[in-house]
C-alpha cells in the first residue's frame, strides 16, 4: 500500500488545482455567491415582489430626467474643471486665486447644502438687484428663479467641478515637458499650445476619471428631490420616493430605485471599460522591426 498524502502535499495539490482556474472565473463564483445572498436577503425581508415587478417600469420612466441632469451637470463640470485647471497652472495671482477659493468653497461644503444655496438663495438676490438698480430690465429678477431641477443641475456641475479640477490638473500636466517645448520651437503661443498638443493628450488620462465622476453624478441626481421636483419632471428616487408613500411599499420603492441605479452604473462601467482600451490602444508601443542588414562586400549599399 502507498503512504497516504500528507497534509502538505494536500494543500499543494489544492493550490496547483487553484492556480490552473482562470481568475475571472474565480471572480464571477464569487459574484454569484454574493448575488445569492443578496437575494436571499431581499427573500427574507419579506418584500412585495408583485408591487416592485407591477411598478418598477414607472420608476424607471424617471431616467430621462436623471440622464438629463446627469450629462447637464457634468458638461458644466468639465467647463469649470478645465478652466479652474489653466487656472491652478497659471502665473496670474488673479487666476490662481479664484480658482483656489472656488476650489475650496465647492469641495468644502456639502452638495446638499449647495444645492438649497443655490435654490433658495438666488431668488432674493434677483429681487434685490432689481430693487436697487431700476436701470436694469423689469424681468431682469426671473433670470434668477430655477426650478428645483435647474438648481440642482447647477449644483451637481459646480461641486463636481470642483474636484474634477484637480483631476485635468493632473491630466494636463502628465503631458510630456517635450511636448509643450516643440509647440514653443514652432511658434505657437500659448492657446493654441493648450488647444492643439497639451489637452488633446491630456484628455486620454483625463477621460477615464471622468467617467467615475458621471457615475457618481448619476447617482447623487437624486439629491435633487430634497428640493421639492415636481411630479411631471421627477427623477428616478422622486418617482419611487412618491409611489412608495402614496401606496405605503417604502421598502419596496427603494429597492426597485436601488435595482435601477444598479444596473444603470453596470452599464456606464463596461462603456467606460471599453472607452478606456480603446483611447490606451493607440499608446501601446509596438516592437519595430530591424532592417535587414546588407553583408559587407556584398555590392555595396541598401537593396533598392
Amino acid at each position: 500500500m502507498s503512504p497516504a498524502p500528507s497534509d502538505e502535499s494536500r494543500l499543494e495539490r489544492l493550490a496547483l488545482a487553484s492556480a490552473r482556474v482562470p481568475f475571472r472565473l474565480k471572480v464571477a463564483a464569487v459574484w454569484v455567491v454574493l448575488f445569492v445572498l443578496l437575494a436571499l436577503f431581499v427573500l427574507a425581508a419579506g418584500f412585495d415582489r408583485d408591487w416592485i415587478r407591477d411598478n418598477i417600469r414607472y420608476i424607471a420612466g424617471g431616467l430621462r430626467y436623471t440622464m438629463v441632469m446627469a450629462v447637464g451637470g457634468i458638461a458644466i463640470a468639465v467647463v469649470l474643471a478645465t478652466m479652474g485647471a489653466l487656472a491652478r497652472l497659471s502665473r496670474n495671482s488673479v487666476a490662481y486665486g479664484i480658482s483656489g477659493f472656488y476650489v475650496s468653497f465647492f469641495r468644502g461644503t456639502p452638495l446638499i447644502v449647495q444645492m438649497f444655496l443655490i435654490y433658495l438663495a438666488l431668488p432674493p438676490v434677483g429681487r434685490n438687484l432689481a430693487d436697487r438698480y431700476t436701470w436694469l430690465p423689469p424681468d431682469f429678477d426671473s433670470v434668477f428663479v430655477l426650478s428645483a431641477a435647474m438648481a440642482g443641475t447647477l449644483a451637481l456641475g459646480l461641486n463636481y467641478g470642483a474636484y474634477m479640477t484637480e483631476i485635468f490638473r493632473a491630466g494636463i500636466q502628465a503631458v510630456a515637458i517635450g511636448q509643450g517645448e516643440a509647440a514653443d520651437a514652432l511658434g505657437m503661443t500659448q492657446g493654441q499650445k493648450m488647444r492643439r498638443v497639451i489637452l488633446p493628450q491630456a484628455f486620454r488620462v483625463i477621460i477615464p476619471p471622468t467617467g467615475n465622476e458621471f457615475i457618481a453624478m448619476m447617482k447623487d441626481t437624486a439629491l435633487v428631490s430634497f428640493l421639492g421636483v415636481t411630479v411631471a419632471s421627477a427623477e428616478i428616487f422622486r418617482r419611487a420616493q412618491l409611489l412608495g408613500k402614496a401606496d405605503f411599499k417604502n421598502l419596496e420603492a427603494y429597492l426597485a430605485c436601488a435595482l435601477i441605479y444598479w444596473g444603470l452604473t453596470a452599464i456606464f462601467t463596461l462603456f467606460q471599460r471599453q472607452l478606456e482600451n480603446r483611447l490606451a490602444r493607440g499608446y501601446i508601443r509596438t516592437p519595430m522591426k530591424a532592417l535587414p542588414v546588407q553583408p559587407h562586400g556584398g555590392g555595396g549599399g541598401l537593396a533598392s
